[in-house]
């Protein structure tokens, strides 16, 4: 993979995870002490390693943030913004 497409996705990443951190500061949402923890260390690994996982089975090359890493940032996005999580089956009623 080129090293302009590596710096982009780290950029991308890092962007999301701030997004994330700052949405949830100017909201007053309490994150866990495990989702602050989470932001902070696949922060810390994307500034040094351009990555924040090792195995190519867990997401794809061209990307810097594994497939669940990509979901839990979201669901903190959408923790702090207020929408939570939309249930994945709707009951049927009568």
């Amino acid at each position: 993979m080129r090293e302009a497409e590596r710096k982009h996705a780290k950029r991308v990443a890092l962007k999301a995870l701030r997004k994330a951190k700052k949405i949830a500061e100017t909201s007053g949402v309490k994150l866990s002490e495990w989702e602050g923890e989470f932001l902070g260390s696949v922060e810390q690994r994307l500034e040094t390693y351009g990555r924040a996982f090792g195995d190519p089975e867990k997401g794809p090359l061209n990307s810097s943030l594994s497939l669940r890493q990509s979901v839990k940032v979201k669901e903190i996005v959408a923790k702090a913004s207020g929408k939570g999580r939309k249930p994945r089956f709707r009951s049927r009623s009568g």
